[in-house]
């Protein structure tokens, strides 16, 4: 007799052990505005560090009246992972030691060569963009630059469907093997163009031929019950899901990078 057929054991994945592992708070990170938690989460033998942002810790925002951060950290996830490009660290919706929040994979940010730059210059060096001037102390003002990047520019085009209010510098987190991601969605899904960042050195270019494939897919998928538009739903308003349609509507329309407006700061701050 054979013996009997041995099953290797099931591969946990990472929104798995984000969603049902056991969270252990760690510290918790100061600097930011609202409860930020660092904790381990633990689950069938498989470990990780994790950032836990229960909704209990945010502050009402005026102009942000309708759900919360934590569900909009998620919407970002699920449309970053619709694109493909894989921009926003594993985030889920969960109950945690202090209520719902949301739980997002810890990304340790690896040494690179610098992503934004303030340079003694009129215009940019090859393999920058401009940004705009800023003020850098006694009277004198400083050119701020972003990368050429193909990773930034992704996260350009990602923001603008998701009507990023606060993409800064502090929130780009390089990571290993070249990957890039971004954090801190809070402030995204507005049915009101707020977009605010610092990644406007492609404003009014053309998108790529990947940029209007991958907007194309969205489309799709925004129209998809089942899928994508049925996951925002419980994320979002059906105000702003409909907004977000509209939005990949006119970036395929215009073919182009969004500019800033005008009619309010273009760059957050403190836009580190």
């Amino acid at each position: 007799m054979s013996a009997p057929e041995r099953i290797p054991p099931r591969s946990v994945t990472t929104a798995e052990l984000l969603a049902k592992g056991e969270l252990k708070v760690r510290g918790r990170i100061r600097e930011a505005s609202n409860a930020v938690l660092f904790c381990s989460v633990t689950y069938e033998g498989r470990e990780a560090s994790c950032v836990y942002k229960p909704v209990a810790g945010e502050r009402p925002l005026w102009d942000f009246p309708d759900g919360n951060l934590a569900q909009r950290e998620v919407a970002a996830y699920e449309v970053s992972e619709a694109t493909g490009w894989g921009l926003v660290p594993t985030t889920v919706l969960r109950d945690g030691p202090y209520g719902e929040g949301m739980c997002q994979l810890w990304i340790e940010a690896a040494a690179e060569s610098e992503l934004l730059a303030l340079v003694d210059a009129e215009e940019p060096e090859a393999g920058w963009k401009a940004i705009g001037f800023a003020e850098v102390g006694e009277g004198k003002t400083a050119l701020l630059v972003h990368a050429d990047d193909e990773r930034l520019r992704r996260l350009a085009v990602l923001d603008a469907v998701i009507n990023n209010a606060d993409r800064k510098g502090g929130h780009l987190l390089p990571a290993d093997e070249g990957r890039l991601y971004g954090i801190d969605h809070g402030v995204t899904f507005n049915a009101e163009n707020k977009l605010r960042t610092l990644l406007w050195g492609w404003a009014g270019e053309s998108l790529t031929q990947e940029s209007i494939e991958v907007l194309q897919g969205l489309r799709e998928a925004l129209r998809d019950g089942a899928g994508l538009a049925g996951k925002l739903a419980e994320l979002i308003t059906a105000v702003e899901l409909d907004a977000t349609r509209a939005r990949v509507d006119a970036l395929l329309a215009a073919g182009k990078h969004p500019e800033p407006s005008g009619e309010w700061p273009a760059i957050p701050w403190p836009p580190v």
